[in-house]
């Protein structure tokens, strides 16, 4: 009897731990190896994954501070840079939304090994450009092969890391696009105009994708491999496209997400040219104070992420929203008599913004997937976001800086905050540690135990 309870108790263990990972009794990702977590590929499966995002992260971000020493050769405005930026995000949201669904079902490597290889010589390419339409067909373009990476890469995320660690790992994975992009770059670009032209250094920022992608191809494991592994049955029957709005949490993180990219790609688009222009800082204290937004963000994926885990994701998020919509307040209202001043505030306000957008991109459309759709529901997610928030804000930023003043454009970052907040006190909770126990919570397809005796 005693033998029998133990094998019983070994069994029940044995289904949470599958269950945790696929869902129930269809494959969702997971990284088991003959009964065991597969720590090592989830180590190395999120540092590949964490610098392809900072790639694409420092060759999408490096245009704003770059840009005022394009604006004369190239006879552009402020439009126009609203307009450069906004290309990129357009068609960055609409091929996360495609090509999500379509990582689903081709696999990881497929999509992501070319998209990364693209945007890298893309990004040098932009360095060649003699005017306005080819740097907008270019960025456009661009976008598309990092749209792939975004959805792609949150997939891969979520299926190589344990449950408990699904927040903390999808922050290392997203804090380096601001890290590297909104981080690094104002500084890495600035300085390196002091030694070389910004033609150069498109291609300087641009090439070490093509070695990132190698590595990436040897390391990615596709879900058909991991089922495999664990033995479960890689050919299970997916949901259908239409079940992806039945979770509330996908077309509300779709509006809320976009508020969230409102306030960030409007700050990095516009913020070179404010410290300039308006409060007549220097290059080098411009490219100081702009790096606040990407040393913040990258703390605050990181950080929030993971203490979503603990305190959940809707909490987390409204959190975010209040404490960036108040320091990016007191910013706009901060002369330019303290850089140390301004970039505490805009460190802030960073941070908690990319917080905010971190866990919408990340853990609740992943655990509001039905079965199998979870790169579909990520680029659902991210692609509206991105379409609005990256693509038509900056755009519409940019002629709020020709037409009305340069200033203004950091109130309407300030409203897509206070919109956004109010849209995320309506999310349910779905953060394993909490879904059980929070009012209105409900458990993931990703995290749903059978019962006892159950398959």
């Amino acid at each position: 009897m005693g033998v029998q309870h133990d094998a019983k108790r070994n069994n029940k263990k044995a289904v949470w731990a599958a269950s945790a990972v696929t869902g129930g009794n269809t494959p969702q990702g997971g990284n088991v190896t003959n009964g065991k977590w597969d720590s090592s590929y989830e180590l190395k499966a999120v540092l590949i994954l964490s610098c392809a995002f900072g790639l694409v992260g420092l060759d999408r971000f490096i245009l704003p501070p770059l840009f005022p020493a394009m604006m004369k050769d190239l006879n552009v405005n402020y439009q126009d840079l609203g307009t450069f930026v906004g290309a990129l995000g357009v068609c960055w949201g609409v091929s996360a939304i495609f090509i999500g669904s379509l990582s689903d079902r081709v696999g990881r490597r497929n999509m992501l090994v070319p998209a990364v290889v693209l945007f890298s010589l893309l990004s040098g390419l932009s360095g060649m450009v003699t005017g306005f339409l080819s740097l907008v067909l270019i960025r456009g373009v661009m976008g598309i092969a990092e749209g792939a990476v975004a959805p792609t890469g949150v997939a891969v995320a979520v299926e190589a890391s344990h449950p408990t660690r699904r927040g903390m790992n999808n922050g290392i994975f997203q804090c380096t696009i601001s890290l590297f992009g909104s981080g690094f770059g104002p500084i890495l670009a600035t300085q390196l105009l002091l030694f070389t032209t910004w033609r150069s250094v498109f291609w300087i920022v641009g090439l070490p994708g093509l070695i990132v992608a190698l590595i990436m191809w040897f390391v990615i494991r596709e879900p058909s491999d991991l089922a495999a592994r664990r033995g479960a049955d890689a050919a299970a029957k997916r949901a259908p496209l239409s079940e992806l709005f039945k979770h509330r949490n996908v077309p509300l993180a779709m509006v809320t997400l976009l508020c969230a990219m409102t306030g960030i790609f409007v700050l990095s688009a516009m913020m070179p040219n404010y410290l300039v222009d308006y409060l007549k800082l220097t290059g080098p204290q411009m490219g100081f104070v702009t790096s606040a937004i990407g040393f913040g963000g990258a703390l605050g994926q990181l950080g929030l992420l993971t203490v979503s885990d603990y305190i959940g994701r809707r909490p987390a998020t409204v959190a975010s929203f209040i404490i960036a919509a108040v320091f990016l307040w007191v910013f706009i209202h901060t002369g330019a008599s303290s850089l140390g001043m301004l970039f505490g505030l805009l460190f802030v306000a960073a941070m908690f913004n990319f917080g905010a957008l971190a866990i919408l991109a990340g853990p609740i459309p992943a655990e509001a997937a039905p079965v199998g759709l979870i790169a579909s529901a990520a680029g659902l997610v991210i692609g509206a976001g991105e379409i609005f928030g990256g693509g038509i804000a900056p755009v519409v930023a940019g002629g709020i800086a020709q037409h009305v003043g340069l200033q203004y454009t950091l109130y309407f970052a300030l409203g897509g905050q206070i919109v956004g907040l109010v849209l995320a006190l309506f999310l349910q909770e779905t953060a394993p540690r909490r879904a059980k126990t929070a009012s209105g919570g409900i458990v993931s397809e990703l995290d749903r135990v059978p019962e006892a005796g159950g398959p």
